[in-house]
């Protein structure tokens, strides 16, 4: 796969830019994460070469100086939201988020309950953080926010909310989702070290979109795809193009809230360090692309995923007509259509042939190879198989994994796991290939091709099963569907 990000550069000139930030603030810096600190896999898709764990390895390069609190809105806790990359939800990605910090050396000072109401269930979260020895507090709901500012920055306001006593000089405030309240806590720890003679500053490292792009650059459309479900639109930042006469690009969301945000910050300290929504930022991403066509091809086949994935939401009943009228919208504007990834066609004729359903995934040679439904095989597992013989250069037509292990494994399926599907998932048939390696070397050679189908394009004739789905994705292969199920029915798993 060719890149075009250079990972070592942006992560140097990030760290730098981040300490001359802290540096302009006199040693504080309350600094707001947008997205995922590590397994930013969207970024890695759109920008080849970004490596997921980025932004975490970047603050390892200053982790003396760092200290992370973590922000959940009470009323996610109540409604038990979930993180739908890994279906966990969002007080239980606080723990593993908290776990995975702890582990790499991190201190994590807090966690913060954002818009506290005494929820039953943020009570019972915040007793089980105490149980657990991790510190909470309470943010609670302003009224008139964001824009009243004259009671937001007063006693009454941010005042009421608790002060996090912090150790370090960068503060960083993530969350396990969107909507948990970062901004607020941030402005409310401003607050209350301004009434404290602390001097601190406030910046924020929103990866996408990328400023110093264009507006219609495919890199921010898949930025505007990957959001259409929060109704996040790209837009030139009216004021920066202002203050500086430089057309940079921000979202929606961020320009409405800035006059506010202006508002509190000149409120707060007495004047605002910032002329723009896009000053605010610290993203030095847009300076590590190393080649432009890669990158717009990659981000055009994220927008096509976005796209199947959308329709397969709305076929689930999980979102409407208008979330894919907008993914459509972004397809138009980026030049995007199905034809762009082989394995759509592919699996769509072999599906046809054999009227049964059927997988293709293009491999990072370019070739193309597909998978059927079988007896014994899911179209999922078939495809998965096929790939990793071509990869291993044997021939389709050899059998792996004789009959005799995968037909005991399909009756206890069947006769003692309650499943009336016989056929094997993805993982199943990995764990039959890693029996039949202990006796057939080949199935063994097999198996270690499994990494080289990270970063590969997988498409279904039909929407497969969540756990093919949740496989494919750990093996990093990049899986869609059409939007219709196998059979018919109300109930699908």
């Amino acid at each position: 796969m060719k890149l075009g990000f250079d990972n070592d550069k942006y992560l140097q000139l990030q760290a730098h830019h981040i300490k001359e930030r802290v540096a302009q603030f006199g040693g504080k810096l309350y600094l707001e994460f947008g997205g995922k600190l590590f397994d930013d896999h969207h970024a890695s898709r759109v920008l080849p070469g970004f490596q997921p764990d980025s932004k975490i390895r970047m603050l390892e390069t200053m982790k003396e100086d760092v200290e992370i609190l973590i922000a959940i809105n009470a009323w996610d806790i109540e409604k038990s939201k979930k993180r739908g990359d890994l279906g966990i939800s969002y007080d239980e990605e606080v723990l593993r988020l908290i776990d995975i910090f702890r582990g790499m050396g991190f201190y994590v000072g807090s966690v913060v309950i954002t818009q506290y109401a005494s929820q039953t269930a943020a009570d019972a979260f915040i007793r089980r953080l105490t149980a657990l020895g991790v510190k909470s507090c309470r943010h609670y709901t302003i009224a008139g926010y964001p824009s009243d500012v004259a009671h937001i920055v007063s006693d009454e306001g941010l005042g009421k909310n608790d002060y996090i006593e912090t150790t370090h000089p960068v503060v960083v405030v993530t969350a396990p989702g969107p909507g948990s309240g970062k901004m607020a806590t941030c402005l409310s720890q401003l607050y209350h070290d301004h009434k404290r003679g602390i001097r601190a500053g406030y910046a924020k490292y929103e990866t996408f979109p990328i400023w110093n792009l264009p507006l219609k650059h495919p890199v921010n459309l898949a930025y505007e795809a990957a959001t259409a479900d929060l109704n996040d639109v790209n837009m030139i930042d009216p004021f920066h193009l202002e203050a500086y006469g430089e057309t940079t690009v921000n979202y929606n969301r961020d320009v409405e809230i800035f006059p506010v945000l202006n508002a509190m910050f000149q409120k707060i300290q007495g004047c605002s360090p910032y002329k723009s929504p896009t000053d605010m930022g610290v993203n030095m991403a847009g300076f590590a692309i190393v080649d432009d066509e890669v990158c717009q091809r990659a981000s055009r086949r994220e927008i096509l995923r976005r796209y199947y994935d959308g329709m397969v939401q709305r076929a689930r009943g999980e979102a409407d007509e208008t979330l894919v009228r907008k993914l459509e919208i972004v397809m138009q504007k980026a030049g995007v259509t199905p034809e762009m990834c082989p394995a759509v066609e592919a699996s769509l004729k072999r599906a046809e042939l054999t009227g049964a359903p059927a997988g293709a995934m293009v491999l990072a040679d370019g070739r193309v190879v597909t998978g059927k439904t079988s007896d014994l095989l899911g179209a999922s597992a078939a495809l998965l198989l096929n790939a990793l013989k071509a990869m291993a250069g044997i021939d389709q037509k050899l059998k792996l994994i004789p009959s005799s292990v995968i037909e005991p494994i399909s009756q206890l399926k069947t006769r003692n796991l309650g499943h009336s599907n016989p056929r094997l998932h993805s993982d199943e048939v990995l764990i039959a290939l890693a029996i039949s390696g202990l006796t057939n070397p080949l199935a063994a050679l097999v198996q270690e091709q499994l990494n080289s189908l990270r970063g590969c394009d997988a498409h279904f004739s039909v929407i497969i099963s969540s756990e093919d789905i949740e496989l494919y994705r750990r093996l990093g292969i990049n899986v869609t569907c059409e939007p219709k199920y196998e059979v018919k029915g109300l109930y699908h798993k």
